[in-house]
């Protein structure tokens, strides 16, 4: 496992996954229900397992996780590819650890860094690859979440500004984080929306989602749903 300075010299662009330890009764809570506490817990690290496949199937990209708290980096490792940077990160709020991650990652030596959320692993991984096209013309790409955050934003260089006065955890990330691009005169380019799974609706969508995929695509998480009872928001 390297850190950020190991890859010093690296020009190849990183996508870091902001991933979070799974804690029983502090992670997904709004996701019981359905679901126990237990079982959140559970779907929470097959998805972040889903999408740490995912952003490492980028070719000519370096994966990276960043881990909060610092101290469960051990336990992210465990379930991390062989060469990947792992970013232990703490923060007063979600933009000073992404604003921490994209600067230290930028400051590694690579030409571009994008962070991506670990709770929407149906991601298109088209739209990944896509982000890398787009910054070329821009100085700030997002990827907005339907539920009005980001799954993503990428970096050329770091801008701090842009996560500062910005209300996290609400429908108003994306928008202010743009109102925050244009006061700092940064050209923004946006990738389509997708979803976050965040409530049971998006739960239902998610195990909707995984009957038209193929049979070996988010294994992690397609295990989780053939291991649990889990009840359908229709059944409540």
């Amino acid at each position: 496992m390297e850190s950020p300075t190991a890859a010093s010299g690296v020009t190849d662009p990183v996508y870091v996954v902001m991933a979070k330890r799974p804690e029983v009764g502090r992670t997904k809570t709004r996701l019981s229900p359905p679901l126990t506490l237990h079982e959140a817990a559970a779907l929470y690290e097959a998805m972040l397992r889903d999408t740490i496949e995912l952003v490492g199937a980028l070719a000519s990209a370096r994966l990276a996780i960043a881990v909060t708290p610092p101290e469960a980096a051990d336990d992210i490792a465990r379930i991390s590819p062989p060469g990947t940077l792992l970013v232990p990160v703490a923060g007063s709020d979600i933009g000073d650890c992404l604003n921490k991650v994209l600067t230290s990652l930028l400051a590694s030596g690579s030409r571009a860094a994008f962070a991506v959320n670990s709770d929407g692993p149906t991601l298109p991984l088209v739209y990944l690859e896509g982000a890398q096209e787009q910054l070329k013309q821009a100085d700030v790409v997002l990827g907005p979440s339907e539920d009005g955050g980001y799954y993503l934003i990428g970096l050329k260089q770091p801008h701090s500004g842009l996560f500062r006065g910005v209300d996290w955890s609400t429908e108003r990330v994306t928008v202010q984080t743009l109102e925050r691009a244009e006061s700092l005169g940064l050209r923004v380019a946006q990738l389509p929306p997708w979803y976050d799974v965040d409530t049971a609706e998006d739960l239902e969508r998610l195990r909707m989602e995984l009957r038209s995929l193929p049979a070996d695509a988010l294994v992690h998480t397609r295990r989780f749903f053939d291991r649990q009872q889990v009840v359908s928001p229709t059944d409540l």
